[in-house]
């Protein structure tokens, strides 16, 4: 009940500032110091108290105490001005899938990394405009019995990109390099066909026309135990907090080992892995759609945007493997 009732609050705290920061943020925020007018009247905490004790007459949340107004506006302001430097490179993406449906070429773009280093709030800002008729997230579950039984990569297939199609997986194949090995959800026979059998299978996909795009999201220990912690505290993000999430800080080093070795083995010239470091979840996704969008010659695109990413942001698979390396060197064990 605790837990609801708080929730009930920050939402409409939520709604009643998100009324006042529509009406300001005009104009794209060219002057964020304009006066407000008075039919901009922004919500007072005591407007807000008297709202929510209201609420709290007629029984549904408790008294709350008002948030600070002064903090929520930096936030939202801060929240909102990101969000507008995605919008022209999420305008080239819908270019770039256009020039996919005209020469029918597919796209396969693979999200792999770490418990909560931002793989699916980047997979939702990428795909925020895209015509939804032409690409498809895929998340795949538990294997059934039926798929248990079948060759490992089989129902991966079954969801693969028809021409003019982007398909975006959160988490892929890569699950028998990573997660399975970690928690014995697979056996060292089948990691070790998996990692023998893999590069040719990604081979062949490129060889006919496909275009694969392997993305590995690198979070800092500290950063991923500070957004395990809201998951676990924030009522509207506790659904995303697994059993697996919390054995991760647990069994960090030996994520570490099996990134190493897939790094090792699966990055290649024809299907190379792009490190992203996502401490800061803005930058990596302004970045990986800057990977995305110099994967293919699409035309007309925007000659204002730079699309260079940046060098801190994104890594080569090899350069993370010369780091780890020199890592384990120093200090005797891998780092991260």
């Amino acid at each position: 009940m605790k837990q609801s009732a708080m929730c009930a609050r920050l939402c409409l705290i939520k709604h009643l500032f998100r009324k006042f920061t529509l009406k300001v943020m005009v104009k794209k925020m060219n002057d964020v110091n304009t006066p407000i007018q008075k039919d901009q009247e922004a919500p007072t905490e005591s407007s807000i108290s008297e709202t929510l004790d209201s609420s709290t007459a007629e029984g549904t949340i408790p008294e709350p105490t008002a948030p600070s107004i002064k903090k929520l506006k930096k936030k939202a302001l801060k929240k909102y001005l990101r969000e507008e430097e995605l919008k022209p490179y999420q305008a080239e993406l819908i270019k770039m899938q256009q020039y996919l449906e005209t020469t029918g070429k597919r796209m396969i773009i693979l999200f792999e990394g770490r418990d909560a280093s931002g793989k699916g709030g980047t997979i939702r800002r990428v795909t925020r405009y895209m015509n939804e008729k032409h690409y498809r997230v895929v998340a795949m579950g538990k294997p059934t019995e039926h798929e248990k039984t079948q060759w490992f990569f089989q129902k991966y297939i079954r969801q693969f990109p028809r021409g003019g199609e982007v398909v975006l997986f959160d988490r892929s194949w890569y699950n028998r390099a990573m997660v399975e090995p970690v928690f014995g959800f697979c056996t060292e026979k089948e990691y070790k066909n998996f990692m023998h059998g893999v590069d040719g299978f990604e081979k062949d996909l490129v060889r006919q026309g496909t275009i694969i795009i392997k993305l590995y999201f690198s979070v800092t220990k500290e950063e991923q135990k500070k957004r395990f912690s809201r998951r676990k505290h924030d009522p509207l993000k506790q659904w995303k907090l697994s059993e697996v999430d919390v054995q991760a800080q647990e069994r960090w080093d030996d994520f570490t080992n099996v990134k190493y070795e897939m790094l090792k083995r699966t990055h290649t010239t024809y299907s190379p892995w792009k490190i992203i470091r996502s401490n800061d979840k803005h930058l990596a996704r302004l970045n990986v759609m800057k990977v995305i969008l110099n994967s293919v010659p699409y035309e007309h695109l925007n000659e204002n945007l730079d699309f260079v990413p940046d060098p801190e942001i994104v890594i080569s698979g090899s350069r993370e493997l010369e780091k780890m390396e020199a890592q384990r060197l120093r200090s005797g064990k891998f780092l991260d």
